[in-house]
């Protein structure tokens, strides 16, 4: 299935987990949850939002005298497309070898294997 490209960088990622958590919210709502943590000023906040809205990441709308925010990806569309570009960029779009570098590099709990088996098993249905 192809996927479409949501490209965001990771400081973009930030206010977007943000909004996708939070919002819709005014500029300094988005300011005061992601500045501090992050050690950015606002200025690099409202750019950050300003490259998210060029992008057609975010709208923008005035509501109650205030102006706010809001996602128009989803964070699962998202995620989608960061598996998919991370999967065709190291391992050629193909799943099995991905799932082979973590099953090996990671230590995984008998939970995790649990898990992976009743995956494997729901998908052979």
């Amino acid at each position: 299935m192809k996927t479409k490209k949501i490209q965001i960088s990771a400081a973009e990622s930030q206010v977007m987990e943000t909004l996708w958590r939070k919002g819709p919210l005014a500029p300094e709502d988005i300011i005061a949850a992601t500045a501090k943590a992050n050690n950015w000023g606002a200025g690099t906040v409202r750019t950050l939002i300003a490259r998210l809205l060029r992008k057609g990441f975010l709208a923008g709308a005035r509501q109650d005298g205030r102006y706010f925010y809001k996602p128009l990806v989803s964070r699962a569309d998202y995620v989608r497309s960061e598996s998919q570009m991370l999967l065709d960029r190291l391992f050629g779009g193909e799943a099995a070898p991905l799932m082979a570098h973590f099953v090996t590099e990671q230590k995984l709990t008998a939970a995790d294997v649990k898990k992976l088996k009743k995956l494997i098993q729901d998908m052979e249905k």
